[in-house]
């Protein structure tokens, strides 16, 4: 009898240990019920036995259930949608200048006031009101045109700076990864529960996750390997993994060109290495999507300049007064080419003397190939209209003389390493050109939003399945701590029973 009353106790209080853990289990998954990414832990437990006769529960260690294959594709999608909001959030002031096309807000809007303007002082050449008027107009399209430029440049700037702070974050998450292996090699090792740590260790990985894409591997003892899509693995075990220093970036700035500082890790450039997430988005905005639309805007800045200038009046230069050379593949190894969009304003001579809008700047010799012979207004009459009809009819027109084609515009060769192409057939006119320019990026912008609608509706669906498998379900936390509350009932009776029993045995020895 006392053996049996020894093992009800020692049952039931078993029991109630277990109860115990359980309830404070609940409590600890309903906390986290809104934090991010937490799976929902639940206790392992064992029944007893001996010699077929139960023996109570043995606690085990809380655990965590989360589907492998949906964890790796939240991840990826996570530094899918990461990547495209910080697209979005640097080319989003760049959308706001280009205006829309035919809107007068745009530059091919503006080329073709200019162009009424050349037409109105062919009516009138002797004006010297119409000859001013070519030029405020001219300086407006040179000002738009330098605003774009240089917030391409801004924006570059910015992502330079997002890119080094990206790093920094990256380096301690890496190290918290670092740590948190360590405390789970040591736990599982010792039988002990790893669900709090791995549950800290989905929240860094999200943060991860967000700022380049990156494959988690989880190796034989617990110990989580983080390897970036290009297949190189990420160090954890503490120290700085990646480093990269600020830099003052221009137009004529690139990493191949060594004006850039190279993402490097344990003495390698390991820059191309990095996509997706905050950082490979960074990493393409500077490096290859910036530098294409101000590649695309210094390259409609030199033609616009040269068709001038090729029919007789330079109208748009540098500061010097030089339309930058074209020159060969690859263009930009010629001085003055890349970004010029940010230097073109009125010729000085012009703004001087706007009359030479009528007269015309410079002396053509004419050729087979190019503009016809042209001498600037050679009697200074006030009518002359030889050098007014060349623009209209040459200038922004597409021959440079009759039968001879424009020289077609390049879309290849492009930016300071000549590497850079635009995704388009450049029209021959130069209003043709300054559409096609703008509304090709307007597209690629808008492309881009569009985009992250689309992935960022993915990501809640994936949100949604991993939630629904493995997050806090508060309804059925509750009704698992409705069973505890009862079975803590129970086992506390049957104690209470097995004192009582206790009682009574002992009294009933004491009257014997």
């Amino acid at each position: 009898m006392s053996m049996s009353l020894t093992s009800a106790l020692h049952i039931a209080n078993s029991g109630l240990t277990n109860v115990s853990t359980a309830l404070s289990l609940v409590a600890h998954n309903v906390a986290n019920a809104s934090t991010t990414g937490y799976a929902v832990e639940s206790l392992n437990q064992q029944s007893m036995t001996a010699s077929g006769i139960g023996m109570g529960v043995r606690t085990g260690v809380a655990t965590t259930d989360v589907n492998a294959q949906l964890a790796a594709d939240l991840t990826a999608q996570n530094a899918t949608v990461s990547g495209l909001q910080t697209t979005k959030t640097a080319l989003q002031p760049i959308s706001s200048l280009l205006g829309t096309v035919g809107q007068s807000n745009d530059l091919s809007s503006q080329l073709s006031a200019l162009q009424n303007d050349f037409t109105a002082l062919l009516g009138n050449p002797s004006s010297t009101s119409a000859q001013q008027q070519v030029v405020v107009d001219a300086q407006s399209l040179a000002g738009s045109i330098n605003t774009l430029s240089n917030a391409y440049t801004t924006a570059r700037q910015g992502v330079q700076n997002n890119l080094v702070a990206a790093v920094g974050s990256l380096n301690t998450a890496l190290g918290q990864i670092g740590t948190l292996n360590k405390q789970i090699v040591v736990a599982q090792a010792s039988g002990g529960s790893t669900a709090d740590l791995t549950n800290q260790m989905a929240a860094v990985e999200q943060t991860v996750s967000q700022l380049v894409g990156v494959k988690f591997v989880t190796q034989s003892n617990g110990a989580v390997l983080v390897i970036t899509n290009s297949g190189t693995t990420l160090p954890t075990q503490g120290g700085t993994a990646l480093s990269t220093s600020n830099a003052t970036i221009s137009a004529g700035s690139s990493l191949s060109a060594g004006t850039i500082p190279a993402i490097m890790m344990g003495g390698v450039d390991v820059t191309s290495q990095l996509t997706g997430g905050q950082i490979g988005a960074n990493i393409a905005l500077r490096d290859t999507t910036l530098p294409t639309y101000q590649a695309e805007l210094d390259q409609f800045s030199q033609t616009l300049a040269s068709q001038f200038s090729a029919q007789g009046l330079t109208l748009f230069s540098n500061a010097a007064g030089v339309v930058p050379a074209l020159g060969t593949a690859p263009a930009p190894v010629q001085s003055g080419y890349v970004g010029f969009a940010s230097q073109i304003q009125v010729n000085p001579a012009v703004l001087a003397n706007p009359a030479l809008v009528r007269d015309g700047t410079n002396t053509i010799a004419g050729s087979a190939t190019g503009a016809s012979a042209f001498t600037p207004n050679p009697t200074g009459a006030a009518g002359f209209t030889g050098m007014i009809s060349r623009v209209l009819d040459y200038t922004f027109g597409s021959t440079v003389q009759p039968g001879v084609s424009q020289p077609a515009s390049p879309t290849s060769g492009l930016g300071i390493t000549g590497t850079l192409a635009a995704p388009y057939l450049a029209p021959a006119t130069l209003g043709g050109l300054a559409s096609t320019v703008i509304a090709a990026q307007a597209q690629d912008i808008g492309n881009s939003s569009s985009q992250l609608s689309n992935e960022q509706t993915l990501q809640t669906t994936l949100q949604g399945k991993i939630s629904s498998q493995s997050g806090v379900n508060i309804d059925t936390e509750m009704a698992n701590m409705v069973q505890l509350q009862n079975a803590y009932g129970a086992n506390a009776r049957i104690i209470s029973t097995v004192q009582s029993i206790w009682y009574d045995l002992t009294q009933m020895g004491l009257s014997g």
